[in-house]
């Protein structure tokens, strides 16, 4: 019985023999899981400074000469001649530089009102706008080929046309929107307040229209009835006709000449009446 005590009680000091050591080797484990978990914030956190720095550094540089951005450049059309399109045009700018948009003011509606009655069905534009990508380029365009011939050889259409360009500095694509979109908003202004001048008098005269037939109606009634009707009369003087204002110039005339005959009759009365008179003097100085 003691030695079955002795052995049990070894046993169990074993087993917390090795119980302590497996704690401490559990320790040492999470110690160096600690250590490694602090190695990597450590790294990442200098991985972040060194991007941070990075970035700060890519903001503070400065692009090279060779990476400049394109400003667009808008060059304006002063003369578009007849059958001239904007395809056709875009043929014969792009040999200069890469262009963007294009726009031709077409005519105006009366305008074309006018071509289609006299047998021209065909829509021509008055000035025009042409963008380039590169402003540098527009600015080179404008200077060489303003005042020079549209075509390059005789037979060539356009020959007779000269270009009419000018850079427009600091012009936008949005400032013609703009100016495009304020055009069409008068015009309809426009529009709107002829169409309302046009019901104010169609009003007016439906209206007057009404009053003379209810007034027409009142005298017939009044007719009817035996009362006395005051017809109105409009008192207004009438602008003379051009015959009366010619009669009227000839009848002047005639008095005119009228009054000189009657001044040269009594003259001619007067001088025979002293005839007498005179005899009478001249003979009595004979006399004498």
């Amino acid at each position: 019985m003691e030695r079955r005590d002795e052995e049990e009680e070894r046993n169990i000091t074993a087993e917390e023999e090795e119980e302590a050591a497996d704690g401490e080797t559990e320790e040492e484990d999470d110690d160096d899981d600690v250590d490694d978990d602090d190695g990597d914030e450590h790294s990442n956190n200098e991985g972040a400074d060194e991007d941070a720095a990075g970035t700060t550094k890519k903001r503070t540089t400065k692009p090279s000469n060779g990476d400049k951005k394109c400003v667009p450049g808008i060059l304006y059309l002063g003369h578009v001649p007849p059958r001239l399109r904007p395809k056709r045009l875009r043929n014969m700018l792009c040999v200069y530089g890469e262009i963007g948009r294009i726009f031709l003011q077409p005519e105006d509606h009366q305008v074309r009102k006018r071509k289609k009655k006299s047998g021209l069905r065909r829509c021509d534009f008055t000035e025009g706008w042409v963008e380039f990508r590169d402003k540098r380029v527009a600015k080179r365009v404008a200077a060489s080929l303003h005042n020079t011939a549209m075509a390059t050889r005789k037979r060539q259409r356009f020959t007779s046309d000269l270009w009419n360009l000018k850079y427009l500095h600091r012009f936008q694509w949005t400032h013609l929107s703009e100016r495009l979109a304020y055009e069409q908003t008068v015009l309809q202004q426009r529009l709107r307040t002829e169409v309302s001048q046009a019901k104010r008098e169609t009003n007016f005269y439906l209206n007057n229209v009404d009053k003379s037939a209810h007034l027409d109606r009142m005298r017939k009634k009044r007719r009817r009835d035996g009362d006395q009707v005051d017809d109105k009369k409009w008192d207004f003087t009438q602008r003379q006709t051009e015959e009366e204002i010619q009669m009227k110039k000839k009848s002047k005339g005639d008095s005119v000449s009228q009054k000189h005959l009657d001044k040269s009759r009594l003259l001619q009365e007067k001088s025979q009446s002293n005839v007498s008179l005179l005899a009478k003097i001249f003979n009595a100085n004979k006399s004498l």
